[in-house]
C-alpha cells in the first residue's frame, strides 16, 4: 500500500505517496502534467503497473495546494517548468536519502510538462537518474538542457497526437544520450483509446527494467 510522505523543496512542502514493494528492483519518480497532481488516474494506472514489475514509485504533486488553486484560475505555474524542475529535483534528492530506497536504481516518468520537468532534473542529477520515460511529453519546453541529459530517455507519443509527435522527435534530435521515439498507434494525446495506456505502462516498465542497474 502507498505510503503517504512529504518532501521539502524550497519554500514549500509536496504531498506524495510512495509505494514500495517488498522485492523493489528500483524506483520511479512521477512528474504529472499541467492541471495535474498526484491523483492523476493515468500516472497511478502506470504506477500500479510498475508496481508490478518490483518497482516503487512516488507520486508527487508539484504544486501545494494553494498553488493548485491559483494555476486553476489563471494557469500561471503549470508551464514554469524550471519550477517544477527544481521540486522534482528535490525529490529525487528526498527519495535517494529515504532509507527504503536509498539503494535504488532511480528513473522519473514525465506527462506532458512534466516530462520537461523530468529532463531538466535528469540533467540536473546525471549521477542519480539511470533513465527517463515520457508519456504525451513536452520536451520542447526543456530545449536548452536536452544535450546535457546522460539517462537514456524513451518518448512515447500516440500517433494521432501530431503536433507533440513533431516536438518530440525535434527534441530527440538534439540530445546526445541513448534515447529514442516511439509510437503508440492510434492514441490521443491522453491515450484515452482502449489498449493504448496498457502499451503505455509495458513499454515504460520494459524501459526502466531494462536501463536500470538492477540489484
Amino acid at each position: 500500500m502507498p505510503e503517504p510522505v512529504s518532501v521539502e523543496a524550497p519554500g514549500v512542502r509536496l504531498d506524495g505517496d510512495l509505494d514500495v514493494p517488498p522485492d523493489a528492483r528500483g524506483v520511479v519518480v512521477f512528474a504529472h502534467g499541467s492541471g495535474s497532481s498526484r491523483h492523476s488516474p493515468r500516472n497511478r494506472y502506470v504506477a500500479a503497473a510498475l508496481g508490478r514489475a518490483r518497482l516503487a514509485t512516488l507520486l508527487l504533486d508539484l504544486l501545494s495546494a494553494e498553488e493548485e488553486s491559483r494555476d486553476a484560475v489563471d494557469a500561471s505555474l503549470r508551464f514554469d517548468v524550471r519550477l517544477l524542475g527544481r521540486r522534482l529535483t528535490a525529490a529525487v534528492d528526498d527519495v535517494a536519502a529515504r532509507a527504503a530506497t536509498s539503494a535504488l536504481p532511480l528513473g522519473l516518468f514525465g506527462a506532458s510538462t512534466g516530462a520537461a520537468a523530468a529532463l531538466l532534473c535528469a540533467a540536473e542529477r546525471p549521477g542519480i537518474v539511470r533513465a527517463v520515460v515520457s508519456r504525451g511529453g513536452r520536451p520542447d519546453l526543456a530545449t536548452e538542457t536536452l544535450p546535457s541529459v546522460e539517462a537514456p530517455t524513451l518518448l512515447l507519443v500516440g500517433e494521432l497526437d501530431t503536433d507533440v509527435l513533431h516536438l518530440n522527435e525535434r527534441a530527440a534530435a538534439a540530445m546526445a544520450c541513448e534515447r529514442e521515439v516511439r509510437v503508440v498507434p492510434g492514441a490521443t494525446h491522453l491515450f484515452e483509446e482502449r489498449g493504448a495506456l496498457d502499451e503505455v505502462a509495458r513499454q515504460a516498465a520494459a524501459w526502466f527494467t531494462g536501463h536500470l542497474p538492477m540489484a
